[in-house]
């Protein structure tokens, strides 16, 4: 079993990232993991990250406060708020941006695998 607590868990810089804390829970410097880590953002108002595609597949849940998510796939755009306890997941190689619109902080939990899927 390996604990990390809130207060202890380990701040990581994730670029494109702006007005937001990132912290690992597990995986990483936070610990063992095999297949995936996870991490919680805190979103300041107006906190954002930009619109960028990943080969990895990304799953994230609100924890705390209302966030717009963009996503771009196949030069389609969509956009949908999420609230508290909402879910989204999105597709290696699908653009995704998150927007803190409110003022107030908001929360997210994210949850990746380490590689991106065999070809």
């Amino acid at each position: 079993m390996n604990i990390t607590r809130l207060n202890q868990a380990p701040e990581y810089v994730a670029p494109n990232h702006f007005d937001m804390q990132c912290l690992r829970l597990q995986g990483r410097e936070a610990g063992p993991a095999v297949q995936l880590w996870m991490g919680l953002s805190i979103l300041k108002p107006g906190g954002h990250t930009s619109l960028d595609g990943s080969p990895i597949e990304k799953h994230y849940v609100v924890l705390q406060g209302e966030l717009t998510l963009v996503s771009e796939l196949n030069g389609v755009e969509t956009r949908e708020v999420l609230h508290t306890f909402d879910s989204c997941r999105f597709a290696p190689g699908e653009k995704r941006q998150i927007i803190n619109h409110t003022q107030q902080e908001a929360r997210i939990l994210l949850a990746m695998p380490f590689d991106p899927p065999a070809a």
